[in-house]
């Protein structure tokens, strides 16, 4: 029987990459049960490595006896001294761009206007960058092991493919000649943030 591995998570997106990542281990990855009603705690990490810390612990005594795994993950730009970081997923809330109640969620566009924003005039040369996970695995409230995963590339101006999600159009990898969104899913899990952390960190709990 495939070993069980529940994610604190509810983004759709994470949730597909880590299910790709784990198939080749014999590794069932599934939401955390009831995730959506439990109140999500407050994320003042000041690294990836704390805020999936903090879900780790915060998360598995809601599946008393389960493995449960939290990731914190986003994109360090050189240019803008590693920012939007921790803040990835709210740069451009931070900055004030939020939509309406009643509209659909523009997040990954207004992070990505953002940091073209910010990026304005820096030459394509300087606008190095990666994506960088941290995934951490928890059971009934402890810690048990943490593995980090990143990737190394640079912000187009301009975005480019419709796969992915979040800052994937924008983030360029040189030596393919493509984006993340360019992608097809198995190529990215290879070699993304994401599928090298679940790799590092599976090696460790020995699945």
């Amino acid at each position: 029987m495939a070993q069980r591995l529940y994610a604190a998570t509810t983004s759709h997106g994470k949730l597909r990459d880590f299910r790709t990542a784990a198939l080749a281990h014999s590794l069932v990855i599934q939401p955390l049960p009831g995730l959506r009603s439990i109140p999500a705690p407050q994320e003042n990490g000041a690294t990836f490595a704390a805020n999936a810390t903090l879900k780790a612990v915060y998360y598995s005594p809601f599946a008393p006896g389960e493995l449960v795994m939290a990731d914190d993950s986003g994109l360090e730009v050189d240019a803008l001294d590693g920012a939007p970081g921790v803040r990835s997923a709210r740069f451009a809330a931070d900055a004030g761009l939020v939509d309406s109640p009643d509209a659909n969620d523009n997040t990954d566009v207004w992070n990505n206007l953002i940091l073209l924003q910010r990026l304005a005039g820096v030459p394509l040369a300087r606008r190095t960058a990666r994506y960088h996970c941290v995934l951490v695995v928890a059971q009934d409230g402890v810690p048990l092991q943490s593995a980090d995963g990143s990737v190394e590339g640079l912000i187009l101006e301009s975005p480019r493919g419709t796969g992915g999600f979040g800052y994937d159009p924008l983030f360029y990898l040189p030596e393919l000649n493509l984006t993340m969104a360019e992608l097809d899913l198995e190529t990215k899990l290879s070699l993304s943030h994401r599928g090298r952390a679940l790799a590092a960190l599976l090696r460790l709990l020995g699945l």
